[in-house]
C-alpha cells in the first residue's frame, strides 16, 4: 500500500510540478512545446504497450486474446464518450479543433477542470491498475511514463491561463485539483483490479486503451499542427526508446 500511495502522490504531483514550471515559461515556442509533448507521447506509448497491454495479453494467453482487445477498445470508446461531453484540453490553449455543444454555459474554469479531469482520471487508474498484478516493474514503468507526461501537460495548461488573465493562485489551484483527481484515479484503479484478479487483464487493457486514445486524439495532432512534424516524430521516438530502456533496466 505504501508503494501505491507514493505512486499516487508522484503521478498527481507531477502535474503540479509542471504547473509551477509553467509560471516561468509563458512564451514557450511552438517548436519547444511540440518537442516536449511529443517526447511525453513517446513515453506514454511505451508505457501503455509495455506496461499495460502486453501484461494483459500474457495473463490470458492466445486463447483469451479477445479480452485485451475488447479492453483496449472499451477504454478508447469510454474516453471518446467522455470527451464528447467536455471540451478538449487544447481549446484553452487556443487550438479549437472540434466544437462541443454540451456545457456551453458553464464557466470556462469549470470546463477546464472537467476537461483535464476526463484525461487525468483514467491516467491515474492506469497507474493504479498495474500494481494490482505481480509485475511491479511494469507497473512502475506505467507510473513513470504518466508522471513524465504530466509535467509538460502542467506547463502547457497553466501558461495559457496566466496569459489569459487568470490569477496565479487560481491557476495553481486548478492544477492542484487536476493532480488530486489523478491521485484518486490511482487508488480507484488499484482497488478495482485488486477486487478480482479475473478482471485484471481487462482492466490493464482498458487503461492502455485510454492512454492510446489520448496519444492519438490529443497529443499527436497537437504536436503536428505547427509545422514541426518531423521534429515531433523524432521526439516521440526518443521518448519511446527512453522508456523502453528504463523498463529493461528496471
Amino acid at each position: 500500500m505504501q508503494m501505491i500511495l507514493m505512486t499516487a502522490i508522484g503521478v498527481g504531483g507531477a502535474t503540479i510540478i509542471g504547473a509551477m514550471i509553467g509560471f516561468f515559461f509563458h512564451n514557450v515556442s511552438h517548436r519547444i512545446n511540440d518537442i516536449i509533448l511529443s517526447f511525453a507521447a513517446g513515453i506514454m506509448l511505451a508505457a501503455a504497450v509495455i506496461g499495460l497491454i502486453l501484461p494483459s495479453v500474457e495473463l490470458v494467453g492466445a486463447s483469451g486474446l479477445w479480452l485485451p482487445v475488447i479492453g483496449i477498445f472499451s477504454g478508447a470508446i469510454f474516453l471518446n464518450a467522455m470527451d464528447k461531453a467536455t471540451p478538449h484540453l487544447h481549446k484553452l490553449t487556443g487550438v479549437d479543433i472540434e466544437t462541443h455543444d454540451n456545457n456551453r454555459n458553464l464557466d470556462s474554469a469549470l470546463l477546464f477542470m472537467l476537461a483535464v479531469a476526463i484525461h487525468n482520471l483514467p491516467e491515474g487508474m492506469a497507474a493504479g491498475v498495474g500494481f494490482a498484478g505481480e509485475d511491479t516493474g511494469a507497473a512502475l514503468t506505467v507510473a513513470v511514463g504518466i508522471a513524465l507526461q504530466n509535467v509538460p501537460e502542467g506547463i502547457v495548461t497553466v501558461s495559457p491561463l496566466v496569459l489569459a488573465g487568470v490569477k496565479r493562485s487560481r491557476a495553481f489551484a486548478l492544477a492542484a485539483i487536476t493532480g488530486l483527481i489523478e491521485v484518486v484515479g490511482t487508488f480507484i484503479g488499484y482497488f478495482l483490479a485488486a477486487v478480482s484478479t479475473s478482471i485484471l487483464p481487462f482492466a490493464l487493457a482498458f487503461a492502455g486503451g485510454t492512454m492510446l486514445y489520448i496519444i492519438s486524439d490529443e497529443m499527436i495532432p497537437e504536436t503536428h499542427s505547427h509545422g514541426y512534424e518531423r521534429t515531433a516524430t523524432y521526439s516521440l521516438l526518443i521518448g519511446f526508446v527512453v522508456m523502453l530502456i528504463m523498463d529493461t533496466i528496471l
